[in-house]
């Protein structure tokens, strides 16, 4: 059962995509909070099914959404060095909702739009550019919304994100 700021949080997310002329499926199931809870609710649900990281540096005057295959290993001292940081680490949930108006457990790119001050920067797995649907909570872990790799590049665009791909192993 979804309750009325779960609906909410579904309807900002699929109404920006359809303005977009974006096309997506939307699946719901019960809340989930880690990959392998969800892992049960995705049987049928095509497309690479993602995680998200809300990351900050040492300092916390940079934050990063790296966005992953479900299942990819993430090293984030090697992501520190690729980035040219000096630590990376996971964000508070009040940079969280600060930054994303997200809470933890629904970590999603659809965050974004919440993102007026272009504060975080967008990092994808490498991986993820040879797949042709990709699949993220709708900014609420009570559904899984997806959508065609390409539609996601330009949902990134139209909020003037770079799309950068970097090997996360």
């Amino acid at each position: 059962m979804v309750n009325q700021k779960e609906e909410q949080a579904i309807q900002e997310v699929t109404q920006f995509l359809d303005n977009l002329n974006i096309s997506y499926t939307l699946h719901h199931h019960p809340p989930v909070f880690t990959v392998e809870e969800a892992e049960r609710y995705w049987a049928g649900i095509p497309g690479a099914h993602c995680k998200n990281l809300f990351l900050r540096n040492k300092k916390g005057k940079r934050h990063y959404l790296v966005i992953a295959l479900s299942k990819r290993r993430v090293d984030l001292k090697k992501l520190t060095w690729r980035l040219g940081e000096d630590r990376l680490s996971f964000a508070s949930p009040e940079r969280l909702q600060r930054f994303l108006a997200l809470s933890p457990g629904a970590v999603s790119p659809f965050g974004l739009i919440h993102d007026q001050s272009h504060a975080v920067k967008v990092i994808l797995d490498e991986s993820l550019r040879k797949a042709e649907f990709l699949s993220f909570h709708p900014n609420t872990n009570t559904a899984t919304l997806t959508l065609s790799r390409s539609d996601f590049e330009r949902f990134l665009k139209f909020l003037d994100y770079p799309v950068t791909y970097l090997p996360l192993e």
